[in-house]
């Protein structure tokens, strides 16, 4: 078995080491990127929730980076958010900001009651380029 061909973005190994998993790995033309969060540096939530959901989508972008890809080589979307009901607009003004015009990926969004003190986490499936 060939060991997992895995993306790290810059100047956070050590957080992702410490927490036993890859942010991303390469596997048949494809980048399967792990659930990001709005976290700072050291770990730690954002508190405000836009600024959260922006700092997972910097995450998300750092990834996808370190890997040669943009937003526009994701096709698959998973969100997860703490309070659906009471954070879903609150959130969803966001996307745009990061997407832009259609087509869009694929989407699927799933109410959670719990983040591990995260209100938002955003995992994806983009295409490598060739």
């Amino acid at each position: 078995m060939t060991p997992r061909d895995v993306v790290f973005p810059s100047g956070r190994q050590a957080l992702y080491e410490r927490n036993r998993y890859s942010p991303a790995v390469r596997s048949n033309g494809f980048l399967f990127v792990s659930g990001q969060v709005g976290s700072r540096e050291d770990g730690s939530p954002e508190p405000e929730l836009e600024a959260q959901v922006r700092r997972a989508f910097d995450n998300l972008n750092a990834v996808l980076s370190a890997a040669g890809c943009t937003f526009d080589d994701v096709v698959d979307v998973t969100v997860f958010i703490v309070n659906p009901e009471q954070n879903f607009e609150r959130i969803w003004h966001i996307w745009p900001e990061y997407w832009g015009e259609a087509p869009h990926p694929t989407l699927t969004g799933i109410g959670v009651t719990w983040l591990y003190g995260f209100q938002f986490e955003i995992k994806v499936i983009a295409k490598l380029p060739v």
